[in-house]
């Protein structure tokens, strides 16, 4: 299993940008698709993006394409997830998950605390 940290929620204005970042521990980081869920006040969680270990297939939630960008750094064992033009509806919190099948990140049983992002009207 995976150990994961988020961090970098915040708020932000609508049209704001925001960057999270996940790191994880262990040695076998770029074994792992990485991906981004997120879950806003009583709705289900949602898949937002995902990444292969290697980074050359990344998948991207209707939602959130062309605004999103997910990107990962195996020398520093760390996923990003730049949101940029960000909305209202974008408001939830962030959690990174780890997974050998990037198909079935969802499946996932590693996964982090969380990071809160709120962008206002």
């Amino acid at each position: 299993q995976v150990q994961l940290v988020e961090s970098g929620g915040g708020l932000v204005q609508a049209g704001g940008s925001l960057r999270l970042s996940c790191a994880a521990s262990g040695r076998t980081f770029s074994s792992y698709a990485m991906g981004w869920f997120r879950q806003a006040p009583g709705k289900e969680r949602q898949f937002v993006a995902a990444i292969s270990g290697g980074g050359g297939l990344t998948v991207y939630a209707d939602s959130v394409k062309g605004r999103f960008t997910i990107s990962r750094d195996n020398a520093k064992n760390t996923v990003y997830l730049q949101m940029n033009s960000l909305k209202p509806e974008d408001t939830a919190v962030y959690y990174c998950a780890a997974h050998y099948n990037i198909a079935t990140m969802a499946e996932s049983d590693s996964w982090g605390q969380g990071t809160q992002v709120t962008v206002s009207e």
